[in-house]
């Protein structure tokens, strides 16, 4: 079914993109030259696929084809919908009139839709650029966000503390050592006490972290370098032979964020301690809303501290702060998360906006939000998946500083 509805979608943008090039440039190798364009980026979209190859690592000749596929794709929409619009106006217009075609009136018609055409090809031109300069620049455009958050009950030796917190790596979609290697140091830039890691190392499997191991395992702060798994860590999202080469493949990744230096936090918790006082790091397993994966154990994870410590929480999914983290009878003074991505596009001006198609998917999806008395930042993530680019959405590194008191007024 799902195969049909994305094949109907294909017909329609191939359809009707066809026609307003056409009809809106009069030249119908231009036309010809996009069907031939688009029908390679189908049948690589289908082949990659078939043979599995969306498991293997990016190259930067396959991210800009893709990324090609998702900007034409987009871009179709726009000029389909415009078109469809049209047509359906023109014949409600001409069932009401009941008026017999002409010479004259076919003039018409063919005048206005190349108008409508040319309208439809520059509203697509503005998605499908944005789209494009997303895969060129940026995916690797990191931003550093930094966030100052008050607690009352905060012990005083962790007055100014900072941390850094990362998300959503995804090591499978990388293909340029340089940026990722400036992002890693830029990490370092910020002297935080501790960084944090919130899940999704890999897309699929724990081979993709590989060549990138050395470069993340230069991350070090003061007080040592924490993770959780995300949905994708457990490599729910491919075909295995066996569940034993299933497990083993989490057994490595497992090893290899422990030969990172990345102490992994599975449903259990950490004290960070300073001049004799501590708060409680803890870090559950992935739970996610909507048929995602539920491991996370918050229970479990908190039973070796106290009820009345400071608590950061790290857990991959939003979700679960809405759904169980706020109401629990801990209170959890801050939970990390990650997993939207803040769908990699969308429009932010802060102050002003802050948009994307992900807000209707989830209520908290980038950024602090605070309920209940308890703070939760979700990063807009380090990587990408599936849209081998970012548009207005950032690859994020945030920095939060904990200070003691209430917010000055």
């Amino acid at each position: 079914m799902r195969l049909l509805v994305f094949g109907t979608f294909i017909f329609a943008i191939t359809f009707y993109t066809y026609h307003a090039l056409k009809a809106g440039t009069g030249n119908r190798w231009i036309s010809i030259g996009y069907l031939a364009l688009w029908a390679a980026l189908i049948i690589s979209f289908f082949y990659q696929f078939s043979t599995g190859m969306y498991k293997t690592a990016f190259t930067p000749l396959r991210s800009f084809w893709n990324g090609l596929f998702v900007a034409l794709f987009v871009a179709g929409m726009f000029v389909a919908v415009v078109l469809l619009l049209e047509d359906v106006i023109r014949l409600a217009g001409g069932l009401i009139k009941k008026v017999s075609s002409n010479g004259d009136q076919a003039l018409s018609i063919q005048s206005r839709r190349k108008f409508i055409s040319q309208i439809a090809l520059g509203l697509a031109a503005v998605p499908f650029s944005s789209l494009l300069y997303g895969v060129f620049k940026g995916r690797y455009n990191y931003k550093v966000l930094k966030y100052t958050l008050h607690f009352e009950d905060l012990p005083e030796a962790f007055d100014g503390y900072r941390l850094t917190q990362i998300s959503d790596i995804h090591s499978g979609s990388f293909d340029n050592r340089d940026k990722i290697d400036y992002a890693v140091n830029l990490i370092n830039e910020q002297q935080s006490d501790t960084i944090l890691f919130t899940g999704d190392m890999v897309n699929n499997v724990a081979d993709e972290m590989l060549p990138w191991q050395d470069l993340f395992g230069k991350l070090t702060a003061k007080d040592g370098v924490f993770s959780v798994l995300g949905n994708h860590d457990y490599g729910d999202y491919v075909e295995w032979p066996n569940l034993e080469e299933k497990a083993q493949n989490l057994e490595k990744l497992k090893g290899i964020q422990k030969e990172m230096g990345f102490d992994l936090l599975l449903n259990e918790s950490r004290y960070l301690e300073r001049d004799g006082q501590r708060i409680a790091l803890v870090g559950v397993e992935n739970w996610g809303a909507g048929g995602f994966k539920k491991k996370g154990d918050l229970k479990k994870a908190s039973e070796a501290i106290d009820k009345d410590d400071f608590k950061i929480l790290m857990s991959h999914d939003p979700s679960h702060w809405e759904q169980k983290v706020i109401n629990d009878d801990y209170h959890y003074h801050l939970t990390l998360s990650g997993h939207t991505h803040g769908m990699q596009f969308g429009i932010e001006i802060p102050g002003w906006v802050k948009w994307s198609p992900v807000k209707w998917r989830y209520t908290h999806w980038a950024g602090i939000y605070k309920e209940v008395g308890q703070y939760i930042n979700v990063n807009r993530g380090f990587g990408f998946i599936g849209y081998p680019g970012r548009v207005g959405i950032w690859p994020e590194i945030t920095v939060i500083e904990l200070k003691k008191g209430s917010k000055p007024a």
